[in-house]
Formats: C-alpha cells, sequence, structure tokens
C-alpha cells in the first residue's frame, strides 16, 4: 500500500468486467458481415482468440467477492449474452446476489448506436464509464484477471483518487520502428496493402499519452485492475465527442486507437495525481511453456505476499493440464474445494 494511504472511505467502489463468450454461434453469426470477406490473419483485432472463454469469468468474480468485499457493485458488460454465475453466487455468497449485474453494450452505447454492434474491446471500454449507476470510483478487470489476496479500498484509491500501478517509461522507439517496418514490408514487398499490425500494449498507451500533450515519456501500465475516477473521464469527454466516436467507431480492435486506461491514467498524472505504486501482479502466458511453468508460477504467488493480482492470458490455448492446474489452485485459493 502506498506509504501516505488514508482511511478515508468515502465514496463506494465498484468494479467493471468485459466479457465475452466467443463459444456463442450468435456473435460469429453477428460478426461476419463485418468482416466483409476479408482474412482474419489481416485483421488481428477479428483473431478468435480475442474472444475466447474457459470460463474464466467465474474465478474473476469469485475472487473480488472474497478478497474486496467493499465492493459495492460488479458490472459485467457485455452483448446480449450470459456468464451463468447465479449458482457460485447462491452457493458461497447469498448474501451478494444483487450485486452483480449485466450490462448490455446497448446500455453504455446509447445515443451512439450506429457503432453497433462492435467487437472491439477498446471500443467497448471508452464507453465503460457511462454505466448506469455506477460509482464515481471504480476499477477495470479483464475478466482474465483475479484477486489472489484480501485487498484494501487504499490500494485502489486514497482520497478518492486513483492509485495508478506501473512506471514511467521513455518514448517506445523500438516498437514505433518495428511497427513501421512491418506495415512498409507488407504493403511494399510482400504486395499485401490490407496488412494492419497486431494492436501493440506500449504503442496503445503511448498514442493516448501524446494525444494528451505527453512529449518525451508516458506512465506505462500492467496487466493488473485499473482504478478510475469517472467523473475525471466524463468532464474530460463532455467537449471531445470528436475524439470518443473516432475510438469507438473501429468495429475489431485497431492499431490507431487509444487505450481507455492508459488514457484515465494520464489524466490523472495531468490534474496532479501522484499516487503511484508497483503493479504487485503475477503475469502469465502459458502457451507454449516448459511443463512446470504453471508450478513456478504458483510458487511465485503463494511465496510473495505482495502479489496480489494474477493475469492469465490466452490460456484457452494452453495444454488442458495446465488449465486444470490453474483453476484447481484457484478453487484452493479461493476455499471453494473446501467442504
Amino acid at each position: 500500500m502506498p506509504a501516505n494511504a488514508s482511511p478515508e472511505r468515502s465514496l463506494p467502489v465498484d468494479v467493471v468486467i468485459t466479457w465475452v463468450d466467443g463459444n456463442d454461434r450468435r456473435l460469429m453469426e453477428k460478426m461476419e458481415p463485418f468482416l466483409k470477406g476479408q482474412d482474419r490473419r489481416n485483421n488481428p483485432g477479428a483473431n478468435l482468440t480475442r474472444f475466447a472463454s474457459v470460463n474464466e469469468i467465474r474465478y474473476c468474480v469469485l475472487s473480488i467477492l472474497t478478497f474486496a468485499p467493499f465492493v459495492r457493485n460488479i458490472f459485467i458488460v457485455t452483448d446480449g449474452q450470459y456468464p451463468n454465475l447465479d449458482e457460485d453466487i447462491r452457493t458461497w455468497f447469498p448474501e451478494r446476489r444483487d450485486s452483480v449485474r449485466i450490462v448490455d453494450h446497448s446500455e453504455i452505447f446509447r445515443d451512439f448506436e450506429e457503432y453497433l454492434p462492435t467487437f472491439n474491446s477498446r471500443s467497448i471500454e471508452f464507453m465503460l464509464w457511462r454505466i448506469r449507476g455506477l460509482s464515481d470510483n471504480f476499477v477495470y478487470f479483464n475478466d482474465d484477471t483475479f484477486l489472489i489476496r484480501k485487498i484494501q479500498p487504499e490500494e485502489w484509491f486514497i482520497n478518492n483518487r486513483p492509485v495508478l500501478r506501473g512506471r514511467w517509461s521513455p518514448i517506445p522507439i523500438p516498437w514505433i520502428l518495428w511497427d513501421f517496418i512491418r506495415k512498409t514490408v507488407n504493403k511494399y514487398l510482400l504486395n499485401n496493402p490490407d496488412y494492419q499490425p497486431r494492436p501493440s500494449f506500449h504503442l496503445g498507451q503511448w498514442l493516448s499519452a501524446s494525444t494528451l500533450g505527453m512529449k518525451c515519456r508516458y506512465f506505462v501500465y500492467s496487466h493488473t485492475p485499473h482504478a478510475i475516477h469517472r467523473k475525471n473521464v466524463e468532464e474530460f469527454f463532455s467537449d471531445k465527442k470528436e475524439l470518443l466516436e473516432k475510438n469507438i467507431a473501429y468495429r475489431f480492435r485497431n492499431h490507431k486507437q487509444l487505450v481507455f486506461a492508459a488514457l484515465s491514467s494520464h489524466l490523472e498524472l495531468i490534474d496532479g495525481n501522484k499516487q503511484s505504486t508497483k503493479p504487485d501482479l503475477a503475469y502469465l502466458q502459458p502457451l507454449n511453456r516448459p511443463k512446470n511453468y504453471i508450478d513456478k508460477k504458483i510458487r511465485l504467488c503463494e511465496k510473495n505476499p505482495r502479489i496480489k493480482f494474477l493475469c492469465v492470458q490466452s490460456l484457452e490455448m494452453c495444454r488442458k493440464e495446465d488449465q486444470e492446474k490453474l483453476f484447481s489452485w484457484m478453487e484452493t485459493v479461493l476455499q471453494l474445494n473446501k467442504a
């Protein structure tokens, strides 16, 4: 926890989770007309792994209810889908059944319906602050991010201002050059004018920072939950409808888009927020790893009490035994396997 943490907890804290079930045939059918026959390999935003699900949302929600009981509401944002968490919540947290609400895209895109349907996580993120009834202090989770230890409100908000998790970094010149090289080679040497580079984790954040006037450096966040002050974002977009529409217009994730969490963080920094700390994160990419990869990561989490957050990417693509091992460990951490 930051050294200047205050016991003040005046505003409620909500959590927002974005979720999609890529196994839903209706979603795929809805997507096809917008691909317009394009090869998915030329559109990384349409790669099926971006929509895959192996029920990570279950552990995400249960971990929040277990380790952050102070959270008032959990909003799960999705497109006409339902994660089927009722039985788990009824079994383990019956008193919290009214605390979890499904939010459809139509709610957050009200007055911007021409940009629906969207299959773009970055576009969806830019509209999260428009959830009806959302607290001014909220935390954004991806569905592949879990809590693994108890967390206090002051680890997300101090004096009603977000605690930012990350570090300052200079302009990402290597990524900028590599991006330019890939586009040039594909366009002029490989005769692939429709090529789109994969949206970069670093370039998206840098683009967001530079849009706000950053010239020499930017604040790089990690794959942790992101604490956000809703009113700060709302005020920013109150006279920037064109910028908002430019970013939500892409049906699929695109390398030209800003990143909502990065934009929010830099708005805070520009406004004088100096509350930052380490990620306290264990980050897993188990695809094509050695057989002991999951075991080593679990031991790291168990031995390091600072680690509060766990992010697991592309779990649907890794070995079945690794999926089962990780989820079994999460069952233990959340005490779901107790008698």
